[in-house]
């Protein structure tokens, strides 16, 4: 898979692999979070899981280059459409929020994607509230 068949669905997992391995470490609940989101938000309807294999290889290839995490955001924008920037930062949110903990890699992760994609700090903020908010527990 080159850049060139990056889908926008594609893009959407590689920014959540990319949280998830960002600090060195895949967490099962990380994992669980991608494939449940993916199964379940409709942008994702005619999606083939399939490639989330092919797509996490890209993302694991980046992270080994020296400038992996720029070409990574730079794909991602060049593919999915600027109304869909804050979704990327939510999903990602939401993967580091799934095991309970988010890593300092994690939140410099989030913080280059919130400047990669020009996210309002502000936004940001009632974005990663919202994924602590549901990734809560008793």
């Amino acid at each position: 898979m080159t850049d060139q068949s990056f889908s926008p669905e594609d893009s959407l997992v590689a920014v959540m692999v990319g949280i998830s391995v960002s600090d060195e470490t895949i967490r099962t609940a990380e994992l669980l979070s991608i494939e449940q989101i993916v199964n379940y938000l409709p942008m994702f309807g005619t999606y083939d899981a399939d490639r989330m294999r092919r797509v996490a290889g890209i993302v694991f290839d980046l992270f080994e280059e020296e400038d992996g995490l720029d070409a990574l955001f730079g794909m991602v924008k060049d593919v999915l459409p600027e109304r869909l920037f804050e979704t990327a930062y939510a999903l990602a949110c939401d993967v580091a929020a799934a095991d309970g903990a988010t890593a300092q890699a994690e939140l410099r992760y989030l913080e280059e994607l919130r400047h990669a994609l020009n996210i309002d700090r502000l936004h940001a903020a009632a974005i990663e509230r919202g994924a602590r908010a549901r990734h809560m527990t008793l």
